[in-house]
């Protein structure tokens, strides 16, 4: 029997618009639940998509603390996240539950 091989998945490779982001990231919510690292990490994954360290640059960090914050084993505060969201050009917003 032939032995398989298999390509690393990673999800920034299949985020390449805007709209790919933006369902990408309500998808996250939607699963997150109260999970603060789930949403840290998917937010690394978007920023590995778009360039971790001119993003890392744009909010005033390294990027490897960029990347350890966003790794979902770092703890970033909410200004961490609304600085990194900006810089992705997206805004965080809250919504009552439906």
């Amino acid at each position: 029997m032939a032995e398989e091989t298999f390509a690393r998945y990673d999800s920034a490779d299949y985020l390449k618009t805007e709209e790919d982001i933006a369902a990408y990231l309500e998808a996250v919510m939607d699963e997150a639940g109260d999970d603060p690292a789930y949403i840290a990490r998917a937010l690394g994954v978007v920023a590995r998509a778009r360039n971790m360290t001119a993003l890392a640059r744009e909010v005033g960090m390294s990027r490897v603390g960029l990347n350890k914050a966003l790794s979902g084993e770092g703890n970033p505060t909410l200004s961490t996240v609304m600085k990194v969201a900006k810089a992705l050009g997206l805004k965080v917003s809250i919504q009552p539950e439906a």
